[in-house]
C-alpha cells in the first residue's frame, strides 16, 4: 500500500464537515483592516469555498481604518467617550464614503471567475440593502453621540429570501431609520444582531491577530457565563476583542448554538476552525462543547475504535462487539464534535455494596485535560445514589493514576465472589477499592 497523503486524509477528516454544514446559516463579520490587507483575495477564496459548500453566508464588514483615513483627509478623526464613538456630520459623511468603497472591493472580489485561480467557474451573487432599522443612542451622561446608533430591528425575512436565492448576503455597520437618517453602527452589534435575527447556525468574528489583541490569553472553549466572568477579571483586554466577546455570549444566550472567534491574519484559520475538530480559535457555547453523555447503541463502533489501542497494549480486556451491544447501558462517555474522547463502565455487585470501574479509556490526542477524571467523577456519583459503598478497580500498568485518585490496593479476596471466580491469573491485575 503507498504512503498516507496528506492531502487525502484532510479531505477525508473535512467530509463530516461538508455534509455538516451543508445548508446551514453562518453570520461572518470581519473588520474593515481585513479589507485593506494585501491577503484579502485569499480570504474570500475561503468564503467563495464555503459558498460552494453549500453554506448560506451572511458578511458583516467593518470600515474603521477606511473612515480613519477619510477623516484624516479632512483633517478631522473619530472621537470615543467611554468606549463609544462620536458621529457628527463629517465623520457621517466619511462614514458613508468608506461603507460605499468597501462594498464595491468585497463585491468586486466575489465576482472574479479567472480561469487557473479558486474562483475559476464561480459564479457568487451578491446582495446588500436596507436590511438594519436603527435608532440613534442619543444623550449618555450629557455627551451626544450624533449618528452613531444602535441596532433596533433586522429584516430576517428579507434576508431569508436573499440567501433562499444562493446569494451571499453583504451588510455594512450601517442602519436606517424610519426618519430617513442614517446611524453609524458597530460591527460586531450588527453581526450579533443579524444571527440572532435569523438564528444562525454560527456567528464567527475574524479578528485582527496583534500582538496587543491578547487573542493567546482565550482559552479554545468558553461558556457564555465564563465570557461573562473573563470580561469582569480581565479589564486590559483589547477592545475589539472585549466587543466580540460580549456580542457572542449575547448571541448564545438568544439562541445561536455556537459562536467563533478565529485569528483574521492567520492564513487559512476560518477553514481550520470549520473543517477541522480542534478549530484554529476560540468557540463560545450556551452549553458544553464536550458532553458527558450514556453510551447508546449507536456508539459501539466508536467504543470499539477508542478501546482498540488499549486491548491491543494489554491495558485492558479484550471485548467482542457482541459483548459490548449487550452492556452498552452500563457505559458513559465524552463526545466531541461526533468523536467519543473517552468512555467508561460501571458493573454493580449490589449484595456486596460494592461496584467495579472498567474501561475508563480516553482519546490518545485529547489526554491531560480531566476527562478520565470527569468520568470517575460521574460514576463515583452515580454509585452513590445506587447505594454503594465501595468502588474496585482491575489494572495492569495504572496503578498509580488510581492511587492517586483514592483507591486503596486490596486483596484478590476483597472483590465480590462473582468477580473473583472470573478473575483472570494470567494477566495478574491488581485490585484496588475506593470507599465512597
Amino acid at each position: 500500500m503507498s504512503d498516507r497523503d496528506p492531502f487525502v486524509d484532510w479531505m477525508r477528516h473535512a467530509t463530516p464537515y461538508i455534509h455538516a454544514h451543508r445548508g446551514r446559516t453562518f453570520v461572518i463579520a470581519f473588520g474593515g483592516e481585513a479589507v485593506a490587507d494585501a491577503q484579502f483575495p485569499s480570504l474570500v477564496h475561503d468564503i467563495a469555498l464555503l459558498h460552494g459548500c453549500g453554506i448560506r453566508l451572511v458578511l458583516v464588514h467593518g470600515t474603521r481604518p477606511q473612515i480613519e483615513e477619510r477623516l484624516a483627509q479632512h483633517g478631522a478623526q473619530l472621537r470615543y467617550i467611554n468606549g463609544l464613538r462620536i458621529t457628527d456630520a463629517t465623520a457621517l459623511r466619511c462614514v458613508k464614503e468608506a461603507a460605499g468603497m468597501v462594498r464595491v472591493e468585497i463585491e468586486a472580489l466575489l465576482s472574479l471567475g479567472l480561469a487557473n485561480s479558486p474562483m475559476a467557474g464561480v459564479h457568487i451573487p451578491v446582495v446588500s440593502g436596507n436590511v438594519i432599522t436603527a435608532r440613534p443612542l442619543g444623550v449618555i451622561d450629557g455627551v451626544d453621540y450624533g449618528h452613531t446608533g444602535a441596532v433596533r430591528r433586522v429584516d430576517h425575512g428579507m434576508l431569508r429570501a436573499v440567501l433562499d436565492q444562493g446569494a451571499v448576503a453583504l451588510m455594512p455597520p450601517l442602519g436606517y431609520s424610519p426618519t430617513g437618517e442614517v446611524f453609524n453602527l458597530s460591527a460586531a452589534d450588527v453581526a450579533r444582531s443579524t444571527a440572532v435575527a435569523l438564528n444562525a447556525d454560527k456567528l464567527i468574528f475574524l479578528l485582527e491577530n496583534s500582538a496587543e489583541t491578547g487573542t493567546s490569553r482565550l482559552l479554545p472553549n468558553l461558556l457564555a457565563r465564563e465570557v461573562d466572568a473573563l470580561l469582569t477579571t480581565t479589564p486590559d483586554l483589547h477592545s475589539e476583542i472585549a466587543a466580540c466577546l460580549r456580542a457572542g455570549a449575547d448571541a448564545c444566550r438568544h439562541g445561536v448554538r455556537r459562536v467563533h472567534l478565529v485569528a483574521r491574519r492567520q492564513n487559512g484559520a476560518l477553514l481550520r476552525e470549520l473543517f477541522t475538530r480542534d478549530g484554529s480559535g476560540t468557540l463560545i457555547s450556551a452549553e458544553p462543547y464536550e458532553t458527558l453523555r450514556p453510551a447508546h447503541i449507536n456508539d459501539v463502533a466508536s467504543i470499539l475504535e477508542l478501546l482498540q489501542p488499549l486491548e491491543e497494549r494489554g491495558v485492558l480486556v479484550r471485548r467482542s462487539r457482541e459483548r459490548l451491544e449487550t452492556e452498552i447501558d452500563r457505559f458513559v462517555l465524552t463526545e466531541r464534535d461526533g468523536l467519543v474522547t473517552a468512555c467508561a463502565a460501571l458493573y454493580d455487585y449490589p449484595q456486596e455494596g460494592m461496584a467495579e470501574l472498567a474501561c475508563l479509556a480516553v482519546h490518545s490526542n485529547y489526554r491531560g485535560a480531566r476527562r478520565g477524571e470527569r468520568l470517575l467523577e460521574h460514576l463515583e456519583h452515580q454509585a452513590r445514589t445506587r447505594e454503594i459503598k465501595r468502588l474496585f478497580v482491575l489494572t495492569t500498568q495504572t496503578a498509580h493514576w488510581f492511587q492517586e485518585r483514592g483507591f486503596q490496593p486490596a486483596g484478590l479476596d476483597a472483590l465480590p465472589m462473582a468477580k473473583q471466580a472470573l478473575y483472570n491469573f494470567q494477566r495478574q491485575s491488581k485490585v484496588f477499592i475506593k470507599s465512597l
